[in-house]
């Protein structure tokens, strides 16, 4: 007998059930949204970059090198001498005597170890052959400068052009005293009429400041 699969009897069949839609929320999703980060978002994330980045510094990692050190202005010297001994060949301009060529040697002899970088004498020949050996030994040309050239104006153009080395000057019994007396901003004592071995110098530091250095020979 055949069972009854009427209403009142044997087995149902399943019921089908609807799936119902999940109800969409009406705010957006985070996964879907751009997030436009804040401005202290962004100040944070630089501080934490900077952060990372001094501790990476203090690991010992390699930094870019800091710049070089200005370096100082070397120092100049001036050197102040009277001429040689002269010969008695010109009254008006006389040359040097066989005295005064020995002490012209012996100056080149003095300058020799240091680099000379300029050499001045005025227009008599008694000068400008106590200055040519050491002129000569270091390959410069000896400039001539007027005598009568007032010492506060020689020796302002003097500073202007040389701001380092070693310059010479030959000049006379009354005026080499005055021009390093204009150079160094200091009292310099007279030059005897029979002295000729005397040598004056004048430094100036990298400050600028001045030293008087009078050997008396």
């Amino acid at each position: 007998m055949r069972p009854d699969c009427g209403k009142h009897g044997g087995h149902r069949a399943p019921r089908a059930h609807a799936t119902r839609p999940r109800p969409q929320s009406d705010m957006p999703s985070p996964f879907r949204q751009q997030v436009t980060p804040s401005p202290m978002h962004r100040l944070l994330s630089l501080l934490c970059v900077a952060t990372l980045a001094l501790a990476l510094g203090a690991c010992g990692l390699p930094t870019r090198p800091s710049a070089p050190a200005v370096a100082q202005v070397p120092h100049i010297e001036f050197l102040v001498v009277r001429h040689a001994e002269k010969a008695s060949d010109d009254p008006r301009d006389p040359s040097l005597s066989a005295a005064g060529e020995q002490r012209a040697q012996a100056l080149a002899k003095l300058l020799w170890e240091s680099p000379l970088d300029a050499a001045y004498a005025t227009q008599y020949r008694r000068t400008q052959q106590t200055a040519a050996p050491s002129a000569r030994q270091h390959g410069v040309d000896v400039q001539a400068y007027d005598a009568g050239e007032p010492a506060a104006t020689f020796a302002a153009r003097l500073r202007k052009l040389h701001r380092s080395g070693r310059v010479l000057v030959v000049a006379h019994s009354n005026t080499a005293p005055d021009i390093a007396a204009a150079l160094c901003g200091c009292e310099v004592a007279p030059i005897a009429e029979d002295q000729f071995g005397r040598q004056i110098w004048v430094r100036f530091d990298a400050s600028g400041t001045a030293t008087l250095d009078d050997n008396h020979r």
